[in-house]
């Protein structure tokens, strides 16, 4: 996300940071001539409408191959998914019409178990920001799927009751949407909203969570947020409770 995650703390709100990977030149012999360095070829967007984007500076925290791309994309209906944790299930509905490029992304890191056996590395106690947030296979809020593709935002959340300016939008109890480190970076961290919460509309909304799930949400809460010496009381950081994505399938 970007500032509004941790006002106070980092620079974009459920962020989800570039990691810097070094590419070494590939060594390319043709006959007998001695092997020269060649740089890598370029890598391009997929050629649908959702084109998804290699990031190569940022190269996936687990390796896992483009999503499809048709020109096709569905853009009906919904899909179940539950994430199996831990901590209890976590049911999702997947909203197509909502984010036909997100949905399909989600479940082909889903169906390539990118999501299996990772962390929620993130919990927030805000008074107006209360959520969880995955999807980041490294666990340190960095990680991604070595891919991004562009932001498919909201245009109908109502303004926050807490915000007076009217410029933040409610993101409301059991809504489903993607982190992100600014304008079209969405990847694989997702975040799920415990409490009503204020925030800019620059989260795309790609689901909900069903009844089951936020109890375990609620439960998660409940525990509080991990204390660490420089901060014995933190609003934001690691789960008290270790939450970790068992496996995430397609249906209930």
């Amino acid at each position: 996300m970007s500032s509004e995650t941790r006002p106070h703390v980092a620079p974009s709100l459920l962020s989800r940071l570039a990691g810097v990977a070094v590419i070494s030149a590939a060594l390319v012999a043709t006959g007998g001539a001695a092997a020269s360095a060649a740089p890598p070829a370029p890598q391009q967007p997929t050629p649908g409408p959702c084109a998804y984007t290699p990031t190569p500076d940022e190269p996936a925290a687990r390796p896992v191959p483009l999503p499809p791309d048709p020109r096709r994309t569905p853009d009906h209906g919904t899909v179940r998914v539950t994430l199996h944790t831990n901590q209890g299930p976590i049911g999702l509905t997947l909203d197509r019409e909502q984010a036909p490029c997100t949905v399909q992304s989600f479940l082909h890191l889903a169906r390539h178990r990118f999501y299996d056996r990772t962390p929620c590395h993130r919990l927030t106690a805000y008074p107006t920001l209360k959520v969880l947030q995955c999807g980041d296979p490294s666990g340190t809020g960095e990680g991604g799927p070595g891919y991004r593709y562009a932001d498919e935002l909201p245009t109908d959340l109502p303004p926050a009751p807490t915000d007076p300016t009217g410029v933040r939008r409610l993101y409301a109890r059991g809504t489903l949407a993607m982190a992100n480190a600014g304008p079209d970076t969405n990847g694989s961290q997702f975040f799920l909203v415990q409490s009503d919460s204020a925030l800019r509309p620059n989260y795309t909304v790609f689901g909900t969570v069903d009844a089951a799930g936020l109890a375990t949400l609620d439960r998660i809460a409940a525990g509080g947020i991990a204390a660490t010496p420089e901060d014995p009381a933190p609003i934001d950081g690691a789960p008290a409770l270790p939450v970790e994505i068992c496996r995430a399938t397609r249906g209930h």
